[in-house]
């Protein structure tokens, strides 16, 4: 590559972004150090998904009776 393409290939390049100090981010970083990494989330059963498996009628006399008879 010459150097005439290596100059244009520099400028269409951006520049990196300084970093700025962030006090909340050192002391999480201090933190996990110290400590070590916080375990993996756990994800708790949504009550109403629960509810929705459920059957959304009971079953009648008529239905236990007849399964009854069919085991037998």
């Amino acid at each position: 590559m010459g150097f005439a393409a290596q100059r244009v290939a520099e400028e269409r390049m951006s520049k990196t972004k300084k970093q700025t100090f962030s006090k909340i981010k050192a002391a999480k970083a201090n933190a996990r150090t110290r400590v070590g990494t916080p375990p993996p989330e756990r994800v708790l059963p949504d009550p109403k998904q629960k509810r929705t498996t459920n059957e959304k009628h009971k079953t009648t006399l008529a239905d236990l009776i007849n399964r009854t008879g069919e085991n037998e």
